[in-house]
């Protein structure tokens, strides 16, 4: 049995390492071939480690595009609509799980099938909208349309539907009205999923490339996805700045990842786990 166990666990070890180098083989490629020059990113057979390394792909980067200004409107842009999508998708979810009112069932089908709707259906009339509102090129034109979504909304209300009932009953005899309730009792329990739902919203936002590129119209106000899609598309492709650019893109979202790995793996862990 201890031959078995040993062998088991070695297997599993050889299978991990597989698909951990499978998994970060890409972004290590990626990482050392910014600092290669322009020959040594298209020399072929291709070398994995550079034979000089150089900066000279992100001084080009730098030059070409105002990089930290776009990365500041990344910032705002997916940080504001994060932490109030992630308030108002809290709302909503509460209600529809914790709450009885006409129409809730078929309010809720409505938000569920908003997900089916492609962006491209309705990036035309949002645009027509937006420009009437006159927010073209502002970062409110950016984080309204934004304000919450049906994902959210669904997951949340998920995770609330797990959480017992006798506490919000608790809390009205205390004489909490049903803000308080969902404020003081119900919101400090859906601290895994809230983390979870957050670091989704804010990949997907920082990620976007259509949206912010439909919403913006100037480099002080383009996000670095955008910014890096017109450095990719400027006549002749320049793969050494592109794989730079792409490195500072990806390195906000790998160091926070880093940082809330722990909630984002127990918020799915506690949300799959409700009966």
């Amino acid at each position: 049995m201890n031959r078995k166990f040993n062998v088991g666990n070695i297997a599993g070890a050889v299978i991990t390492l597989f698909i951990a180098v499978l998994v970060l083989g890409p972004f290590l490629w990626l990482l050392v071939s910014s600092f290669k020059t322009d020959a040594g990113v298209i020399t072929y057979p291709p070398k994995f480690f550079p034979e000089e390394w150089t900066l000279k792909q992100y001084k080009f980067v730098s030059r070409s595009i105002p990089v930290f200004t776009m990365l500041k409107n990344t910032v705002i842009f997916s940080g504001f609509v994060t932490l109030i999508s992630v308030f108002f998708d809290s709302l909503a979810g509460y209600a529809f799980a914790r709450m009885r009112f006409r129409g809730r069932k078929l309010l809720f089908s409505i938000i569920l099938m908003t997900m089916m709707v492609p962006f491209q259906i309705i990036m035309t009339p949002l645009y027509i909208e937006v420009y009437k509102m006159g927010l073209l090129d502002t970062y409110a034109g950016l984080i309204l349309p934004r304000a919450t979504s049906a994902f959210g909304i669904y997951m949340l209300c998920s995770f609330f539907e797990g959480l017992p009932k006798s506490l919000e009953e608790s809390g009205r005899m205390d004489g909490m009205n049903e803000f308080r309730i969902y404020w003081s009792l119900m919101l400090p329990l859906c601290k895994p999923a809230l983390v979870s739902l957050a670091i989704f919203h804010f990949m997907n936002n920082w990620n976007d490339l259509l949206y912010p590129l439909m919403l913006t119209s100037s480099a002080a106000k383009r996000t670095l996805s955008a910014g890096l899609a017109i450095l990719v598309g400027n006549k002749v492709i320049k793969y050494g700045p592109t794989l730079a650019a792409t490195m500072i893109s990806l390195a906000p979202l790998l160091i926070l990842y880093i940082f809330c790995q722990r909630y984002f793996v127990e918020g799915i862990a506690t949300t799959g786990a409700k009966e």
